[in-house]
């Protein structure tokens, strides 16, 4: 399990609640463990809006719950539920040390309003900066059968951005994008909830991936033919705007760095609709024009001797960019509010800030190792240029060592080698039982095997304990 000091680091750079970043942790691990489980591996169906955040844009808001769509019903059964999620928990475990005790996973199995079985589960889990004492926290689970898959779903690998992350990465079975959008599409007309409106303006946005009017509006369809709901047009949520308004910030800002004005979402609601019904194409706007020998900076990884603060400046501009926020940019000593919207690498290797400076009214560049400060602020702006600052993934500026001629040392130390994970092997069969030899706590195992990872006793309290005795052996 990764340490305290490496959430915190994290939500400082995030700027957000580190208990808030340990539950993303801790969904990463449990999405790791429930499709390495050879049980519910093909044919659990991720969705909603984790799915999207761990699956398509790791720089969007951050979640709470794991929704599936189940493609075998008998899997909504609590007693195979506590079988599969006992084993998720055990593998979870071994490979971080990352709690999620059994005893206090809990699986409601209801008739959903459809008259079909759904399932409402809780896993409670031990992180890093968990309270020692009192309730742990938790994982909301949502489970159903009967929803319609009108797409095939697709495998891909989700984002992990902690220094335990599997070296060969974690993959899931997901909804297609275009599924995803029109899931929320249709629940923004029949439960016209804050994060509902966020998300579908922000897919909207997002141009890169943006799918096709047609297609969304196809998925759409369907969607609201199988919930009984008309298709959602504008005008249709009016009647809902003032308690979206109430519950905006309750709902929302403990899951984003900076609250973006609820008004810059609903007001983009008819462009949206115009846009989904064929009646209007959307402005495409064309990118910065700089050097023509300048290259535009999209990747994930930028190799660059910048100082470590460039990591949580170019967050926030990147948070702030995706959102239509101004920026407060602390440089060269002086704040100036800007527009954000593209990077770009100089024949010389330095790396520029393309912006637009409200107080001087025109386009200005910026060098990033300059940059002081940047904080997110409320005031929204209308894109003048392409927004290329896409949020598909952090921007990870990883230690650089200058050469001792400019009297620098490293900026910090080498990050943890992701390990290999183990799979779990056949679902059933023979497992040997093995007791601490220190603090008597028992572990089943699938392999005979003595030695025992960091863990915690039976009150919670770490055990220094590394190995263990067998003690039983079961099939």
């Amino acid at each position: 399990m990764i340490g305290k000091r490496e959430i915190l680091d994290i939500a400082a750079t995030a700027g957000l609640n580190p208990h808030v970043v340990e539950k993303d942790y801790a969904l990463g691990w449990a999405l790791a463990g429930i499709f390495a489980h050879p049980e519910v591996s093909d044919s659990w169906v991720f969705k909603g809006g984790t799915c999207l955040k761990k699956c398509y844009f790791e720089t969007y808001r951050f979640s709470e719950d794991l929704d599936f769509t189940l493609m075998d019903e008998t899997h909504l059964d609590a007693a195979f539920l506590g079988r599969v999620f006992n084993d998720v928990s055990e593998w979870v475990y071994e490979q971080t040390g990352l709690e999620l005790p059994t005893d206090k996973q809990d699986f409601e199995i209801f008739t959903n309003s459809r008259g079909s079985i759904s399932c409402q589960g809780k896993l409670s889990y031990r992180g890093p900066v968990s309270p020692s004492s009192g309730p742990l926290p938790r994982i909301k689970l949502d489970l159903t059968a009967d929803e319609k898959l009108v797409m095939a779903p697709v495998r891909v690998p989700i984002f992990h951005p902690y220094s335990d992350a599997p070296s060969s990465g974690v993959e899931v079975l997901s909804y297609a994008y275009e599924e995803a959008f029109g899931e929320k599409v249709r629940a923004l007309a029949e439960r016209t909830r804050p994060r509902d409106l966020y998300d579908v303006i922000n897919l909207y946005r997002n141009e890169d991936a943006r799918p096709s009017p047609a297609a969304l509006l196809d998925v759409l369809r369907q969607k609201c033919d199988f919930k009984g709901i008309a298709v959602p047009r504008d005008g249709d949520l009016d009647s809902h705007r003032q308690a979206l308004e109430a519950g905006w910030q309750h709902m929302l800002a403990h899951q984003l760095p900076a609250l973006p004005p609820v008004e810059a979402f609903w007001n983009a609601l008819p462009e949206f609709f115009a846009w989904l019904e064929g009646a209007a194409t959307p402005e495409i706007k064309a990118a910065f024009v700089s050097n023509p020998n300048d290259t535009l900076i999209r990747e994930h990884t930028i190799r660059l001797p910048l100082r470590s603060s460039a990591q949580s400046h170019l967050e926030v501009i990147r948070f702030a960019a995706t959102n239509h926020l101004c920026v407060e940019l602390g440089y060269n000593g002086k704040v100036r509010v800007i527009e954000p919207y593209s990077l770009r690498r100089t024949q010389d290797d330095n790396i520029i800030l393309h912006a637009w400076s409200v107080d001087a009214n025109q386009h200005r560049s910026y060098r990033v190792d300059r940059i002081d400060s940047a904080r997110t602020t409320n005031q929204t702006f209308v894109p003048r240029y392409a927004i290329e600052l896409t949020p598909g993934g952090p921007i990870s500026l990883p230690p650089v060592v200058r050469s001792a001629s400019l009297g620098s040392a490293s900026h910090s130390a080498r990050p943890k080698k992701p390990r290999a994970v183990r799979g779990f092997g056949a679902p059933t069969g023979l497992k040997y039982i093995y007791e601490c030899s220190y603090c008597g706590k028992k572990f089943k195992r699938k392999t005979q095997t003595s030695t025992l990872n960091p863990h915690k006793d039976k009150n919670g309290y770490p055990c220094s304990g590394r190995t263990a005795m067998w003690v039983d052996t079961k099939y």
